[in-house]
């Protein structure tokens, strides 16, 4: 690991993190598949924890954890005139794995279906080529802190984590990237503006009495309440709420009875409401409930709903852009950026950017003219050559950033 710390010997920086990079490109390729093999859910991320202080610590990186599992890494300037930021989540889902990779999952309906393996990667990869170049950052007055987020898959996430710990004080601008498999390997997505959508979760509890299905009359016919509430609610919110924040409130599980003739005294539907508008988003605390009340009064059951507050859109900085696309022309090619839209999956990433400019680029996975991979699905497969191409774009962005 003693190569890790060595300080520059070279005048451009530049040409001497790809240097250091294509070094460590056979030993990124490992440690990637290693995290793989061994996924965490979020906030138990904590043999993922281990390995990142151990190896950050070997290269003489200062490293402080977060509160529950994750860290950040200094470099640079102690005291900088410009200090950018750049973000890796480490979170795996519960998922079973079913992609057949010689270094598939270990844990049992756990895996990386979303990429974050080779986020974490790619960022420790860029932390390592960037000490290579301390000195030059020292002399640029520049500082990079790389913050390993935990638990970007649940709500709340990690990224309260890390602003609660003060990660992005101080903090001038902020970077972070995401795997697209619908992309090819050596291309880079960016779009100027929102490039995620909003992303609450929503539970509703409904109560009643319970009854035979014989006599609906003279009970609270529940599941048929339940049923209101999977159709109407979504479509009351498409007319309360602005169109074009492309507001949908999609159910993912739903619960309700167990037997054919008993009409049940508890019923659950659980979903995720995304919208692209951050506007609306901010002005929509209460609609669900009130919607759901609404749905659900001439049914006589009693209904408890919980809106979590999940994320806002992700919402690129102009400049930020301008930076990344300058890096990945850099690394990659002039031919490496191409346009991409916005999503309505969410990222927390987007809190940080609620105070610090910043941008998410997404890094192209898919093999040319290979098969096209949904994320968080098990059978997700990623073109290693990202890697190393992530890396370059992470740590050459923050040398662009001056």
């Amino acid at each position: 690991m003693s190569d890790l710390a060595s300080s520059d010997t070279t005048v451009d920086p530049v040409a001497a993190t790809v240097a250091q990079l294509d070094r460590l490109l056979p030993q990124l390729v490992t440690w990637r598949r290693d995290l793989h093999a061994h996924p965490e859910t979020a906030h138990r991320e904590t043999r993922t924890t281990a390995f990142l202080t151990d190896t950050l610590a070997a290269a003489a990186i200062p490293v402080r954890p977060l509160p529950v599992t994750g860290l950040i890494a200094e470099l640079g300037a102690t005291v900088p005139r410009r200090r950018v930021a750049l973000r890796a989540d480490l979170d795996a889902l519960p998922v079973p794995e079913r992609s057949g990779l010689p270094f598939s999952s270990t844990v049992e309906g756990v895996c990386h279906a979303c990429g974050h393996d080779v986020h974490t990667t790619v960022l420790l990869g860029a932390a390592l080529a960037l000490k290579s170049v301390e000195s030059t950052l020292v002399e640029r007055g520049l500082a990079v802190r790389c913050i390993f987020q935990p638990a970007e898959e649940v709500v709340p996430g990690g990224a309260h984590d890390v602003l609660d710990a003060g990660g992005l004080d101080g903090v001038d601008r902020a970077y972070a990237l995401h795997c697209d498999p619908s992309i090819d390997v050596g291309t880079v997505g960016l779009t100027v503006g929102p490039i995620t959508a909003a992303c609450d979760a929503v539970e509703v509890t409904l109560t009643g009495p319970g009854g035979h299905t014989s006599r609906p009359h003279l009970s609270a016919d529940l599941t048929f309440a339940l049923g209101k509430v999977l159709t109407d609610v979504p479509a009351v919110l498409s007319r309360r709420l602005d169109p074009r924040a492309g507001a949908t409130l999609v159910w993912g599980q739903v619960d309700a009875g167990n037997a054919a003739n008993v009409i049940p005294a508890t019923g659950r539907a659980v979903g995720t409401l995304r919208m692209l508008d951050a506007d609306e988003w901010h002005r929509i605390d209460g609609l669900v409930e009130q919607a759901v009340r609404d749905v659900v009064a001439p049914y006589q059951v009693a209904a408890k709903v919980d809106h979590i507050r999940g994320v806002p859109p992700v919402v690129n900085d102009a400049d930020a852009v301008a930076a990344l696309a300058a890096a990945a022309r850099a690394s990659v090619g002039p031919d490496a950026v191409v346009p991409t839209r916005q999503s309505l999956g969410g990222e927390d990433f987007s809190w940080m950017l609620q105070s610090t400019p910043g941008a998410l680029a997404r890094l192209g996975t898919r093999t040319p003219g290979g098969a096209t991979y949904e994320l968080h699905q098990g059978d997700l497969v990623v073109d290693e050559a990202a890697i190393g191409i992530g890396a370059r774009l992470l740590a050459l962005t923050a040398l662009q950033d001056v």
